[in-house]
């Protein structure tokens, strides 16, 4: 049992990682820095039901009061009935009878100093507001303003946001890839366990009969993915031409299908994915001529993580590659989700939802995603940059299809 993450050690754990999309530090203080006094209650109340309102909305998250912004544990000086007003913000300053799918409510005692925790899931049942009826989201740092009639649910969609954070029963610790976790637990906090570092993410908790692995937990790090997804895979088809024919016409001329859990998948997508793009050759700034993909190798490597990272993984479908002789076309089961229009892709705005908070959160932790929803405009901009036609996106009830052109503007 000496593996439980004690809630000390995930807020000092949270006090190093430092802010981010997911973690929020307030000050409970104000003023000159050589004459600080408190700060109005209401006021620390207005940002605690701020950000987790913006969390619930967004990836989940939390928020620790009596901190400053670089970590550093300042306290709160206020009174203990003051306190209590705080910690009933969760109530006071979310709108009327909502409930937060909070996790953590906690005032803990740090280097002498009292703080609050407050930590939070995202929300899939219902679009939270502030008591004034406001709507505000999450994203990086920033909590901004969001409409709540673009936020909209419906049941599979429900289905498919709940699925990474389930518990599974049965699921052990040595069902997953230890070496690897524990690579990436360093890189996260050097010395920290692979069970306590399960626990810090959110992809484990510890219950009666041991430490409980949530679906993301298995679909990240699985050694054995078939045992707990049967298509958690990339399937690569190179076709002759430009139109999928059937029957006797039939021109797909190579079918390969890559497994593994989503790490995995991510290295040998590409790997297996580089072999069918076709090359083309320019005389380079060395005076030479150079082989080069017809599309920017970034912009395809987006594409394939955007795919694994936000498809629909309550669907049993994998994730399908299509190499035509003029495009290539990545489509991902599940459609895009109801928060999110094709026309706010294509604005190009960083318009970010994740269907799979869990799963992101961790490729962003590790950096295998860059700022959340900066993806799709990525793509868009290495395209332009090598002069290639933007790229065309799709969605309808059953999957979400990126098309990447290899004709010039």
């Amino acid at each position: 049992m000496e593996e439980i993450l004690l809630l000390t050690d995930r807020v000092r754990n949270t006090l190093i990682l430092g802010e981010s999309h997911f973690r929020e530090f307030k000050s409970a203080l104000e003023g000159r820095p050589d004459h600080k006094r408190p700060r109005l209650t209401k006021a620390i109340c207005s940002d605690i039901g701020e950000a987790l309102v913006s969390f619930a909305n967004a990836d989940g998250g939390a928020i620790l009061v009596g901190v400053e912004d670089d970590g550093t544990i300042t306290g709160i000086p206020h009174s203990e009935e003051e306190i209590q007003t705080m910690l009933n913000a969760i109530h006071t300053h979310v709108y009327h009878n909502q409930q937060l799918p909070l996790n953590n409510v906690n005032k803990l005692v740090l280097d002498n100093k009292t703080i609050l925790y407050f930590s939070v899931n995202k929300g899939t049942t219902m679009i939270y507001q502030l008591p004034d009826g406001r709507c505000v989201r999450r994203k990086d740092k920033a909590t901004l303003p969001a409409s709540v009639d673009q936020i909209q649910f419906e049941r599979q969609e429900i289905k498919s946001r709940e699925y990474d954070s389930q518990f599974v029963d049965g699921a052990m610790v040595t069902d997953l890839d230890i070496r690897l976790l524990q690579g990436i637990a360093d890189q996260y906090i050097k010395g920290l366990s692979v069970e306590r570092y399960l626990q810090q993410i959110g992809l484990a908790e510890y219950g009666q009969n041991g430490l409980r692995l949530k679906r993301a937990a298995l679909l990240l790090f699985a050694t054995d993915i078939d045992r707990w997804h049967p298509r958690s895979q990339v399937r690569l088809l190179k076709v002759k031409g430009n139109t999928l024919e059937a029957g006797e016409k039939y021109n797909v001329i190579s079918d390969d299908t890559v497994k593994g859990n989503i790490f995995e998948l991510v290295i040998k997508a590409w790997e297996h994915l580089r072999s069918y793009l076709a090359y083309k050759t320019e005389f380079g700034a060395n005076a030479q001529f150079e082989q080069k993909y017809i599309y920017p190798e970034d912009a395809v490597r987006e594409a394939i993580l955007n795919a694994i990272a936000h498809r629909d993984y309550s669907i049993t479908n994998g994730i399908e590659i299509y190499i035509f002789n003029d495009r290539m076309e990545v489509k991902s089961p599940g459609p895009l989700i109801s928060t999110l229009t094709i026309k706010n892709l294509y604005e190009l705005e960083g318009s970010h939802e994740s269907r799979n908070a869990l799963i992101a959160k961790v490729l962003k932790e590790n950096k295998l995603m860059r700022e959340l929803g900066e993806g799709m405009k990525r793509i868009f901009s290495l395209m332009q940059e090598q002069a290639l036609k933007k790229p065309e996106l799709y969605s309808n009830g059953s999957w979400f299809r990126v098309t990447l052109l290899n004709k010039t503007i």
